[in-house]
């Protein structure tokens, strides 16, 4: 009888699940729940845009002690782990998201607050891919807006999830099933901390006509692209982004001796590479919904099929944020698809499927502001917007969620320093820029800093000396930096011992255009691998970020990015000035690599290709 009795409870049981499962099909299944970086915005998006719930059905409920309100999404299941946001700025204090049933299926939202937060400010907001909680109404015009460009190459915005496992029944079938849910292609080990992204996920990949499409889940967003020779191609970065696996790594025929690869270059970035002899000429061009991104040869536009009716431009406006950035936005009669270009002089934005503005209201709005010289005219397909700009300002762009709106955010480099200014604000420095080289016969001046020398081994593992590394490098930069015509000193030719005062010195009496000190980097753990680039002074920064962008694309290794560090050398000498660590003596497996031929030949002709850039971004 007890036999019978626990198959029928084990039928119910099975039955019960199956019920839920069936049941679960028709809800809004919420893939990612993210914050927006103003503390303003929850996003819950889905893939699935056919279920999403009726706003008009959730109410917000007020609790005490603590002073906090729910709501209640329903018919919802949240994907993943529960979400637990603390802030540390006045109004709200926590936010909590968590599956609160499942039956019925309601996904629960919980608001801790101080008396600096208005209630009656939470709104809800449905659009084409999820629902949109606004927390806040002190944010700027059109705040439900997507990054889709940046200049800056690494961003505190950068969006991880951390998670870590140490102590599970079975760690390895633990790490393997999230392995399989994220796509992390992580190793299993006992103890593992997964970095998971949520923002874009590419899963569909086409090419073709001279393009190349890539299709998501998410938003996309593009750092500024990266032209690199021998041979000749560009790289364009999507941040905050993973591929799925079997995208990654592949060959797409662009038609002719174009070719382009797409990768998961980092934890959170993917990377496309065109190799092409016509780099200039790819640009991004981004849907509707920013779902989608084509990179295409504007030599084959007229490949670009262009969906739906003409848009209208049906509003302008200017918004001074700061004293060094100003925005300007686009407002649409209808969502607007745009291909967008960055030169050293000029922001170019191509409205492909817009026909009509107000010429009169354009120049209006934008007289006797910081976008007094932008222009606004008919293009062969649409409407060609051309802002120009100063060569070192940094660039950011918007597109609204609902893709009627589009924001340009220029920050202008500072050029003077304000009276009785401390000079040690990094923010008041000015930033030079290259306009001629220094030396009077018209070459380019580089030091080149080999680490350490004679009694100062540096780093040493197993017999091998980091001095002998560095040196070696150094003496290989050196060979071809002349062979193309620059100015070299090197602060040290031979195996002697040089005080970093010394170095120093060296560097100011020769007066270069930029200062390169070359090293190996070590730990007490054998774990830590890969390549680094260090700066000090913001005027820096530019060519910290060029050299590192050219070390990872050439080498393959672990990028762990770039840092302001105080070391001596890069702190005491006055020309923009950086610090390459070529990866760790301390790891066998790299230690292994750092010290043949090959890597050294690669990291030299990386550092050389990234000073090229370097000084061609400056003309």
């Amino acid at each position: 009888m007890r036999k019978y009795i626990a198959i029928f409870i084990m039928f119910i049981f099975m039955l019960l699940g199956f019920t839920q499962r069936a049941l679960a099909e028709g809800v809004f299944k919420i893939n990612s729940a993210n914050f927006d970086t103003s503390s303003a915005i929850i996003s819950l998006v889905s893939s699935n845009l056919d279920d999403l719930p009726d706003i008009s059905d959730i109410k917000v409920v007020k609790l005490t002690n603590p002073t906090r309100v729910y709501f209640d999404i329903p018919n919802a299941v949240l994907g993943g782990q529960k979400k637990d946001w603390l802030f540390t700025t006045a109004g709200i204090k926590e936010v909590k998201i968590s599956q609160f049933s499942s039956t019925p299926y309601t996904v629960r939202v919980v608001v801790n607050y101080d008396d600096n937060f208005d209630v009656s400010d939470i709104k809800f907001i449905k659009l084409k891919n999820g629902i949109f909680i606004k927390l806040k109404n002190n944010i700027a015009q059109n705040p439900f807006m997507q990054n889709t460009y940046r200049d800056d190459h690494s961003s505190s915005n950068d969006f991880y999830e951390y998670m870590t496992i140490s102590s599970v029944s079975n760690p390895n079938e633990t790490i393997a099933r999230i392995d399989s849910a994220f796509n992390t292609g992580i190793t299993p080990q006992y103890s593992q901390e997964l970095r998971l992204n949520t923002k874009y996920y590419i899963d569909k990949v086409m090419a073709k006509n001279g393009m190349i499409t890539l299709t998501g889940l998410g938003s996309v967003s593009i750092e500024k692209p990266m032209i690199l020779s021998n041979p000749s191609r560009i790289v364009f970065d999507m941040p905050n982004t993973m591929v799925n696996k079997s995208l990654r790594n592949k060959d797409f025929s662009l038609g002719g001796t174009d070719t382009a690869r797409l990768g998961q270059f980092s934890v959170n970035k993917a990377r496309l590479v065109i190799t092409t002899n016509n780099v200039t000429k790819y640009i991004p061009v981004y849907a509707r919904d920013n779902q989608t991104v084509i990179y295409l040869n504007t030599d084959n536009l007229s490949n670009l099929e262009i969906p739906g009716k003409p848009v209208a431009i049906s509003d302008f406006s200017n918004r001074k944020l700061d004293d060094m950035t100003s925005a300007m936005t686009l407002n649409f009669s209808n969502p607007v698809i745009h291909g967008f270009d960055r030169t050293n002089s000029d922001v170019i934005v191509y409205l492909y499927n817009v026909n009509n503005f107000d010429a009169e209201l354009f120049n209006k709005t934008f007289s006797k502001t910081d976008f007094t010289s932008a222009k606004l005219e008919q293009s062969s397909k649409g409407l060609k917007l051309t802002i120009p700009i100063e060569h070192d300002s940094l660039v950011t762009t918007f597109l609204g969620m609902d893709g009627k709106s589009l924001k340009l955010q220029i920050k202008a480099p500072r050029t003077v320093i304000k009276d009785n200014a401390d000079p040690r604000d990094s923010e008041l420095i000015k930033i030079p820029v290259l306009n001629k080289p220094k030396g009077s016969d018209g070459k380019y001046r580089v030091v080149i800093d080999a680490g350490h020398g004679g009694s100062d081994v540096g780093a040493t593992r197993n017999g091998v000396y980091e001095k002998y590394i560095t040196l070696d490098v150094a003496k290989r930069v050196e060979k071809m930096l002349k062979a193309q015509g620059y100015g070299v000193l090197m602060t040290r030719s031979d195996d002697s011992y040089v005080s970093l005062q010394d170095r120093v010195a060296y560097s100011e009496a020769y007066n270069p255009d930029i200062f390169v000190s070359i090293h190996v980097n070590s730990s007490t753990s054998g774990t830590p691998n890969g390549i680094e680039t260090h700066y000090y002074h913001p005027e820096s920064i530019p060519l910290a970020q060029t050299v590192h962008s050219s070390l990872v694309s050439t080498i393959s290794a672990n990028d762990r990015g770039t840092f302001k560090s105080k070391f001596y050398v890069i702190n005491h000498t006055t020309s923009p000035a950086i610090l390459v660590e070529m990866g760790f003596l301390s790891n066998t497996a790299e230690r292994g690599q750092l010290v043949t031929a090959e890597r050294k030949q690669a990291t030299a002709k990386a550092i050389v290709e990234g000073i090229n850039n370097y000084f061609k971004s400056a003309q």
